[in-house]
């Protein structure tokens, strides 16, 4: 049984990447993941301009503490996307990959522009909840 079920209406309006709700299993711990930032092992910022890229490290860095609290991307019941922007094309961008790296799981999520994030060259954070069972 999967932990996380994603909800859809047909009365809202039917947009492709993402389930409108999700709910979590009986049985489920349900764990916030602090937004993953596109840092090294150093802790630089990386790649320096490339929104693609830093959502990818993001991706990465969000999936090695999903993993730590035993849990896979199937186990995330909502994102938040966080995109240092003002224009709509480089939110797209960066949904982009966000929506290849949950494949079929599209979680509800919310994706924002925004003026500024923690770290000086950063343009991209992800945020998460998850329910991994006991």
């Amino acid at each position: 049984m999967a932990n996380v079920t994603l909800i859809r209406s047909d009365a809202l309006a039917d947009t492709p990447g993402y389930a409108y709700a999700s709910e979590a299993a009986p049985g489920t711990r349900l764990i916030h993941l602090a937004g993953a930032c596109p840092l090294d092992a150093d802790g630089i910022v990386e790649p320096v301009g490339d929104l693609a890229g830093q959502a990818e490290k993001c991706i990465e860095n969000l999936l090695v503490a999903l993993t730590a609290a035993g849990g896979t991307l199937a186990d995330i019941a909502y994102t938040r996307v966080l995109v240092a922007t003002l224009q709509n094309e480089d939110l797209g961008v960066v949904w982009d990959v966000v929506r290849d790296a949950f494949a079929e799981h599209d979680v509800p999520s919310t994706l924002f522009g925004v003026t500024v994030l923690g770290y000086r060259n950063q343009l991209v954070e992800i945020e998460a909840v998850a329910a991994i069972a006991d």
